[in-house]
């Protein structure tokens, strides 16, 4: 079963900063966010698609941690991966985490993502795209 790294890099900018000169916490949700774009668009799922199919990821909990501070003009690699076993039949976890340069983990963020209906306005199981827009073949149900 396939289950992909995916690896955003990116560089702290001034907009980053808060008041005591490192980044705000919740910018690092918005750089995490940023990261999650960009892996499901460049497999194949990005927002025309979710908008002409009406079926979206949604978030439904997240567990921020912070191990180490993030400074101006730092360089961060962003790694997310899918696991493979399930909440349940509608709730997938993804795990993402920040990397500075010197290998140290910045931050580390535990999702749980569930597909929406943007019709009906409910949770649906994964459909075998968005599996595949995540890297994952099947998932293990709980």
């Amino acid at each position: 079963m396939s289950n992909p790294i995916y690896e955003y890099d990116k560089q702290i900018l001034e907009q980053h900063l808060d008041t005591f000169g490192h980044v705000n916490n919740a910018v690092y949700l918005q750089l995490y966010e940023e990261a999650r774009w960009d892996f499901i668009t460049k497999n194949g799922l990005g927002l025309k698609q979710i908008l002409e199919t009406q079926i979206g990821p949604v978030l439904l909990d997240c567990q921020l941690t912070f191990k180490a501070e993030l400074n101006n003009r730092e360089k961060i690699k962003i790694i997310s991966q899918a696991r493979t076993e399930m909440r349940n039949k509608y709730v997938m976890i993804l795990d993402q985490k920040m990397v500075k340069e010197s290998g140290k983990v910045a931050s580390t963020l535990t999702l749980s993502v569930g597909m929406m209906d943007l019709k009906a306005r409910k949770l649906m199981a994964p459909t075998p795209e968005w599996l595949k827009a995540l890297g994952i073949e099947e998932f293990q149900e709980p």
